[in-house]
């Protein structure tokens, strides 16, 4: 429900002119133009540009409903307003616009809650309350319709998100969140999506599925964990995603794992997708039973109290967890844990989990360098077959357009003749490595 107050104080401003929105979609697109104290407008906690984000300052403050229970109330605002200051870029906005002063007006509710500038407003409230520079004391915006609906709302953000001077706020993982609604509301349809972001079903679709991964490593973390935290890993994510896509359960799970603790120990993508096999867990699991500063970890996870009701959520998330593959206990009691906290071993000593995190990327990337290896020497056995099989091919394809050949005018005859030779001279050379 609006309030109504800030609805008539808005209403009773005198629109300084009337400004075109194609993105807005409804056939009216024209919208008036006001000029409002930047600490009089809100902060939007819808925005999906800090949806991870407000992940973090939920968790952090313990409070699930921070952004929800009074999204204009000074918790949710200030917090808001933390995530918008300590954006990368943001020193560099205030900076331009300064220098620049702003370009473009926002784009607020009748009530005045900012659905497009929302880090030009944090940028310019900024300038004018901690650097107390009087000439941002006000922000231009303008004003939707006091009857706009949430689902235009978000409609109205998709098609700002998708213009270059929007579209630079968003982290993947937020882009991935606005996607995730729309596919929700979409009945599931890709193809809509892709028309709501303008953008083609592929590529929404692939967004959707690095998220639905990162859903399960935060869920498998239980809180140490957020979203926000692996923004830098998209790459990982990304193969992860379309390799698992259509494997089976074995395989998917088995490779999940590898990926996700690789992610957590910071192995580099580039050597994870040497573990895209349905041996992956296994191999590490072996590493790490020979690694003596491993070995009591992992001992540690094996014998980790079983389940109570309601079943484990490793199991849920990454199939079931047979003995012989303990590596999914061993996940879950590292993604668990922060950097600066210490696992308990079954003797009662303590390790730092910033170095069981070290001692697995260094068990991980030699595993992925022995893969890699292995690869490369199956490659190599099967590189003569791969090559004769195009010989063979390019043969057949000579013996099909040679008549057509032999009939032009400016065929050669000899030309030809002399490839023959070669070739049969290579098949000499060939049988005789052979012998």
């Amino acid at each position: 429900m609006l309030d109504q107050d800030r609805v008539a104080m808005l209403q009773a401003r005198t629109p300084l002119r009337h400004v075109l929105v194609p993105q807005w979609p409804r056939e009216q697109k024209e919208l008036p133009q006001v000029e409002l104290e930047v600490r009089w407008v809100r902060f939007s906690t819808l925005n999906h540009r800090t949806r991870a984000e407000q992940h973090r300052e939920s968790h952090l403050a313990g409070q699930p409903d921070l952004f929800t229970a009074d999204p204009l109330g000074p918790a949710a605002q200030d917090a808001q307003y933390r995530i918008l200051t300590g954006q990368e870029g943001f020193k560099a906005l205030k900076e331009d616009l300064k220098d620049r002063g702003q370009q473009d007006p926002a784009i607020i509710t009748a009530e005045g809650v900012l659905i497009n500038g929302n880090r030009r407003a944090a940028a310019l409230r900024s300038l004018y309350q901690d650097d107390d520079w009087l000439k941002a004391r006000y922000v231009q915006c303008l004003v939707l319709p006091d009857d706009a609906q949430p689902d235009e709302l978000v409609d109205l953000e998709a098609e700002l998100q998708i213009a270059r001077d929007f579209k630079q706020d968003y982290s993947w993982i937020n882009e991935a969140f606005l996607i995730e609604e729309l596919y929700d509301r979409e009945g599931k349809n890709f193809e809509r999506v892709a028309q709501r972001m303008h953008s083609d079903s592929t590529r929404v679709q692939n967004l959707h599925e690095k998220l639905q991964q990162v859903h399960q490593l935060v869920d498998l973390a239980k809180g140490a964990r957020l979203h926000v935290d692996f923004t830098d890993n998209e790459s990982a994510f990304a193969e992860l995603a379309r390799h698992i896509r259509n494997k089976p359960p074995g395989e998917a799970d088995s490779v999940r794992a590898a990926y996700f603790l690789g992610t957590l120990a910071n192995v580099e993508y580039r050597k994870l997708r040497h573990l895209q096999r349905a041996d992956a867990a296994e191999l590490i699991q072996r590493e790490i039973e020979q690694d003596p500063a491993l070995k009591p970890v992992l001992d540690a996870a094996q014998s980790a109290p079983a389940p109570g009701p309601g079943g484990d959520l490793l199991d849920d998330l990454l199939g079931d967890d047979p003995p012989s593959q303990p590596l999914n206990k061993l996940l879950g009691l590292v993604a668990a844990q922060r950097s600066n906290e210490s696992l308990k071993l079954g003797n009662g000593e303590k390790i730092p989990a910033h170095q069981v995190l070290s001692s697995l990327r260094s068990a991980i990337t030699a595993v992925a360098n022995e893969a890699e290896d292995e690869a490369a020497d199956q490659s190599a056995a099967k590189a003569p077959i791969i090559q004769a099989n195009k010989v063979i091919n390019g043969l057949k394809r000579i013996r099909k357009v040679l008549p057509k050949a032999r009939a032009q005018a400016e065929w050669d005859e000899h030309a030809f003749a002399l490839k023959l030779v070669e070739i049969e001279r290579l098949l000499d050379e060939v049988e005789g490595r052979q012998a």
